[in-house]
């Protein structure tokens, strides 16, 4: 009888303990976030921050992406479905899909329409070609759609593809000052989003300065303002202060995108949706997924070593600060899961490495492209390039058949000329991706961010430091640890304390989520899980 009695309670007990869930879970994605950033700015945050989220939560201090190419759409879908672009099917931002035979963005979806007060073209995005379940999917599965998923970013990429397919909403920022979304989420807007939009809130930050957050001397991590390295910001010179106001004016509302305040209107904006949606207001799990972007807008166009983009990580920590404790208020202390994370990290510019005698030099995407194309017609007396993107050489099948050429020979003589351009490192062709053993690292990284039915028949890789890209700012897409290394910090419901040193995989949040509130895994993850984060 004790025996019996014994085994029932243990079963209670377990069943209780696989019940019990966050009230909320918030995903945070930090836009072209290097790990080095937590590191270099350390000194200057607040301690109620990125050192609260450190000092209080557990951080994975070798987290890195595991695929070519690394950039935002393909970061985003993998963080939340647990697998790479070969499965989920984000081989990029945008790309030329070979078996469509044209560009194609990652969200497009002609068969919807624009909500709020954007243009056409603005709000015909949806998840329609994310090809595998989010764990924000699974979220929704496990709750019989009770709990409530929404998305929010800048960028339209960045809200949908956190949200997955069920999302109740995802909503992202138009030139217009209004947070946006598609009929694919509903047939109007929220009454609040329309009130958020009608009180005009960016108002409050395209009128003023943006001027330095703390003294000039705090900061000394970064290169003098106005240096060489650095592009215009909406044609104005690199320096401080910047007229935010006469930028506006003679733009639009989207100028916020590349400074700080674009971050302070994300979070201004998730407030009022966790108050009127009641996300976190009851025992069922809902799910926020914030994308802040305006970091990687400036990391692009004044570079990593700039005074602004230390400025907007500066200001970043205060918002940050403020929003946690926002949420201990609101949801309570010890009821809401935080994961910050990055969609991909960043190089160094290209001209500061070059004279610090680093020989490396910016690649000019069209230049490049005409020199392939050029290549073709001398060699075959045809252009057989179909398109040269996101690392990927497409051939003209059809054209190569007609002209009576063997296929495996023009790839073979394509791959020869690469091979003789001097920021050339790894070239491989679609055969031997398929036929990957795991043996060879970047061409491991290659198979996992190449599907066979959208992608090139050549892959190529750059030498370290080398980008395709501005000799001002930075870019980003290699499998090199300065794209790769990313932050990772949980923080807040049953995470202990501590730090990791070990080498991880993006691909590990997603399912370590699952595992960590007991709900199915997204349908097409690896299941390689952070053992620390469930302990």
């Amino acid at each position: 009888m004790k025996k019996i009695l014994f085994t029932s309670l243990l079963f209670t007990q377990l069943l209780s303990f696989a019940q019990e869930r966050p009230k909320l879970v918030i995903g945070i994605v930090v836009d072209q976030m290097k790990m080095e950033y937590l590191y270099r700015f350390s000194n200057d945050f607040s301690e109620n921050g990125f050192k609260r989220l450190m000092q209080d939560g557990f951080t994975y201090h070798n987290m890195h992406y595991n695929y070519l190419p690394t950039y935002t759409a393909p970061g985003h879908a993998s963080i939340y479905t647990g697998t790479t672009p070969t499965v989920h099917g984000i081989v990029g931002n945008e790309w030329f899909n070979k078996s469509l035979g044209k560009e194609m963005y990652c969200t497009d979806d002609t068969s919807v329409s624009t909500l709020g007060n954007g243009t056409e073209s603005d709000g015909k995005m949806s998840p329609l070609n994310l090809q595998s379940s989010t764990i924000t999917d699974e979220l929704k599965l496990a709750t019989n759609f009770n709990g409530k998923v929404i998305g929010i970013s800048l960028k339209d990429r960045g809200a949908i593809l956190p949200a997955g397919h069920f999302a109740d909403w995802a909503f992202w920022y138009s030139k217009t000052g209004s947070f946006i979304s598609s009929t694919f989420y509903g047939k109007e807007l929220p009454t609040w989003a329309t009130q958020f939009n009608n009180e005009r809130h960016y108002e409050k930050y395209a009128n003023q300065k943006w001027e330095l957050f703390k003294p000039k001397e705090t900061y000394n991590e970064s290169l003098t303002d106005n240096n060489p390295y650095e592009g215009k910001l909406f044609k104005k010179a690199p320096f401080f202060p910047y007229n935010l106001k006469e930028m506006y004016e003679n733009n639009n509302a989207g100028v916020l995108r590349s400074t700080p305040f674009g971050n302070n209107l994300i979070v201004d904006f998730a407030k009022v949706a966790i108050e009127n949606e009641k996300l976190g207001n009851d025992t069922i799990t809902d799910f926020l997924t914030l994308s802040f972007s305006s970091t990687d807008y400036i990391g692009h166009t004044l570079g990593p070593r700039s005074i602004e983009l230390q400025d907007a990580y500066l200001r970043l920590d205060e918002t940050i600060a403020d929003f946690l404790n926002y949420l201990d208020k609101k949801v309570g202390k010890g009821n809401y899961l935080v994961f910050l994370t990055a969609d991909h990290a960043g190089a160094e510019n290209v001209s500061y490495l070059k004279e610090n005698k680093y020989d490396v030099d910016n690649i000019n995407y069209k230049s490049f492209e005409n020199m392939l194309r050029k290549f073709s017609e001398d060699k075959f007396g045809v252009d057989l390039v179909l398109s040269n993107s996101n690392f990927n050489l497409f051939l003209n099948k059809k054209l190569i058949t007609a002209k009576e050429l063997n296929l495996e020979d023009v790839i073979e003589i394509f791959r020869t000329f690469l091979y003789e351009q001097k920021f050339i490192k790894k070239v491989y062709s679609e055969e031997e991706i398929l036929e990957n053993s795991g043996a060879d690292y970047y061409l491991n990284a290659i198979a996992k961010g190449y599907d066979p039915v959208q992608n090139g028949e050549l892959v190529y890789i750059f030498k370290p430091g080398y980008i395709e890209y501005y000799a001002t700012g930075t870019s980003h897409g290699s499998p090199y640890t300065y794209d790769t290394h990313v932050p990772m910090i949980w923080y807040g419901w049953n995470i202990k304390k501590g730090k990791s040193h070990k080498k991880h995989y993006i691909t590990e949040i997603a399912p370590t989520i699952s595992q960590k509130i007991y709900i199915t895994f997204p349908n097409s993850t690896e299941a390689e899980v952070l053992e620390e984060v469930l302990e």
